[in-house]
């Protein structure tokens, strides 16, 4: 092997010597500054610790060690328990982010459905329906409400049958005459003339309606009575 490759060989161990040397220099100023930082930690943590008794002595609240010491112990035994109660608290962190565009949308909806409520005029409606009952609650007295609850469903059952299809054609019937007759100008009956006209066809049957109308209103009268 010539003088040239020993040579080159030579160089190229110090240059690996120089890079270790390098390294162990660079991990000696490392773990220098490592020991320092924990010096000076230390110190400052008995500062903290004396001046945490001193304010606490001075408060007068007394540290149980043992139960410091139990206390310690009791964060590392449940250390599992911290770290799910930890991990549901980043869950809820992240269900809260995903959920608060949808309450944005839904609080944003909500705004524009009030809004074309109020242009509709609902809420008016409700202002001007809050005077009925007003009106309601200071015309009728407290045994007027007690007798309408007592009556309650003899009312139902009335305003049942009044809107049947029957009763609601008959009662038209009955106002479309009403405002066909003029009045004013009713014709005047004499005792003659209307005793003519009570034996024509539509008086006897209208005579016949009123007498069963009254028979039966007299016949239900009797059952509700019998009925107390």
């Amino acid at each position: 092997m010539d003088n040239n490759n020993i040579q080159e060989q030579i160089n190229d161990i110090n240059r690996k010597l120089d890079i270790v040397l390098d390294e162990i220099v660079a991990q000696k100023k490392t773990r220098q500054s490592i020991e320092d930082l924990t010096a000076d930690l230390t110190i400052i943590s008995k500062d903290v610790f004396a001046s945490a008794v001193t304010e606490l002595d001075n408060a007068g609240v007394e540290i149980d060690g043992e139960g410091v010491k139990l206390l310690v112990l009791k964060l590392f035994r449940h250390i599992d328990t911290l770290t799910d109660l930890f991990n549901m608290l980043e869950s809820g962190k992240d269900l809260l982010a995903d959920l608060t565009p949808i309450i944005q949308q839904v609080g944003l909806d909500s705004i524009h459905k009030m809004n074309d409520l109020e242009k509709k005029g609902y809420f008016d409606f409700l202002n001007q329906s809050m005077k009925i009952f007003d009106n309601i609650v200071t015309h009728f007295s407290a045994d007027d409400v007690q007798m309408l609850a007592d009556n309650i469903v003899t009312i139902l059952e009335t305003v049942k049958n009044l809107t049947q299809p029957d009763m609601l054609k008959a009662i038209n019937n009955g106002l479309i005459v009403y405002k066909s007759i003029d009045i004013e100008n009713t014709e005047e009956y004499s005792i003659f003339k209307a005793l003519r006209e009570m034996n024509s066809k539509e008086m006897r049957k209208g005579i016949g309606f009123m007498i069963t109308f009254l028979k039966n209103i007299s016949k239900e009268t009797t059952i509700a009575q019998n009925q107390k």
